[in-house]
């Protein structure tokens, strides 16, 4: 899996490119698909994974594996994949047999190969060309497969040398792929053994989304040593909400021969943030790295310490999966549920008798210096095309991120408005968004404001 890496060297580069945020779908796909950074299922549905990886491609005979995970709340599985250049190739009957274990047990099934690992490093290592090549030889397995089946090309593609062209290749996988019929949602991992350290994907990841004609791609990061601070998780993954791309976690462990990764501030922020989250990996690990797994020799009750931690601890599976709506379940939230019953509510002004717009303002978690709040804005008796709320903190109070909301702070006066894709509501309706904010001493609710247009 994965090997020690230095981020010696690496430059601290700005992302100087962001894209275009599109709307919410409006209507039912033929499948996922991407907008404004987020993804959202066939019936228009945000969906947020919270799931595992399982090594399929060694433990072909693990399919009870797909029933247990589920069964712990698990509404994504990340299925390695081989295309038989490193390891035996799962044939187009095996892909087809995995698909139909995770759509049996209602699971989103994220396919990857993962004989690219460590291209340019590693010894036998393909090429995302030839990965792409393995793909198209499964057309007939993944057609109609849209609504249940994420491709992921390949895994970790790259190691810590010759990743230079990892832009360029991603970008032409991605056309060829299309090209080849495929319209399901594409994954792409980062270079450097998954973990970005030079920045490759983060500084380049705008122009590989626009490469894809169908602006249906998600990246994805593999967090181990190198993000062992919260301040690195957060950067790194608010850097991708900020330009409007989406992001997910594809891999992360609470531990690595590489060092010790923050999993606690990866569980936490991705859950504040809307980003999801696959942890490695359900069971058969080795190479010195036995801990990582979630269940003791595939035993669904026999949880490891880590399988403990993911799926029953805080911000972990049980407390934050929302099963996909395509397969008749509650759709998930817009925003971050709150961890916490929220305290206080600040009351709503009289709505106007025709049109307009009130907003009323809550703190949905609360801990020493920080909180996470949420505002929820209601058209008035008439339609609205977009809407602005606006408030001022009495004790000097500070928004630090947000989502869902194009949000300007000067002082202690916040002004948010609308996205291309939450600002028409009808007679009645509402649109909510969330932020992060820091406080001392005092953290009253102020009165909110909202004007419509």
């Amino acid at each position: 899996m994965k090997t020690r890496l230095s981020a010696a060297g690496a430059t601290l580069l700005a992302l100087l490119v962001t894209v275009l945020a599109f709307g919410q779908p409006a209507h039912a796909a033929a499948g996922f698909s991407v907008a404004g950074g987020k993804l959202y299922d066939a019936n228009g549905a945000e969906f947020i994974m919270r799931g595992v990886n399982h090594a399929h491609t060694w433990y072909p005979q693990q399919t009870s594996s797909f029933a247990d995970v589920k069964a712990l709340g698990a509404n994504t599985v990340r299925v390695v994949l081989s295309s038989g250049d490193r390891w035996t190739r799962n044939t187009n009957a095996d892909v087809a047999n995995v698909i139909s274990l995770c759509k049996a047990n209602r699971l989103i099934c994220v396919l990857e190969v993962h004989d690219t690992t460590g291209y340019g490093e590693q010894s036998g290592a393909i090429t995302l060309d030839r990965a792409v090549d393995y793909w198209l030889s499964l057309a007939d397995v993944l057609a109609g497969q849209e609504r249940y089946v994420i491709v992921n090309i390949g895994n970790e593609p790259y190691g810590n040398q010759n990743y230079a062209s990892w832009a360029t290749d991603s970008a032409n996988a991605i056309k060829r792929l299309r090209a080849g019929g495929l319209t399901h949602t594409i994954m792409v991992d980062a270079p450097n053994w998954g973990q970005d350290w030079s920045f490759t994907m983060r500084d380049n990841a705008a122009s590989v989304f626009a490469a894809d004609p169908a602006r249906n791609t998600v990246f994805s990061i593999h967090m181990y040593g190198v993000f062992d601070t919260a301040a690195e998780i957060s950067d790194y993954l608010g850097r991708f909400r900020t330009a409007g791309l989406p992001i997910v976690v594809g891999e992360f462990g609470f531990n690595h021969s590489d060092g010790n990764p923050d999993e606690d501030a990866i569980l936490a922020y991705s859950q504040a943030n809307g980003i999801g989250w696959l942890g490695w990996s359900w069971s058969g690990n080795g190479g010195g790295v036995e801990y990582l797994d979630l269940a003791t020799n595939f035993n669904p009750a026999s949880l490891s310490d880590w399988g403990q931690r993911l799926f029953n601890g805080v911000n972990g599976i049980r407390q934050t999966s929302r099963e996909a709506s395509v397969f008749g379940g509650t759709p998930p939230p817009t925003t971050p549920p709150p961890t916490t019953p929220p305290p206080t509510t600040s009351p709503p002004t009289t709505p106007p008798p025709n049109g307009g717009c009130t907003a009323t303002f809550t703190v949905t978690n609360q801990w020493q210096g920080g909180f996470q709040g949420e505002v929820r804005v209601t058209a008035g008796a008439r339609a609205i095309t977009g809407w602005t709320a606006g408030w001022t903190f009495a004790n000097g109070q500070r928004v630090t991120q947000s989502w869902n909301v194009a949000l300007t702070s000067s002082g202690t006066t916040v002004t948010a408005r609308n996205t291309d894709y939450n600002g028409r509501l009808a007679a009645g309706a509402s649109a909510s968004f969330g932020f992060l904010g820091s406080w001392t001493g005092t953290n009253s609710l102020p009165v909110v404001s909202c004007t419509a247009s």
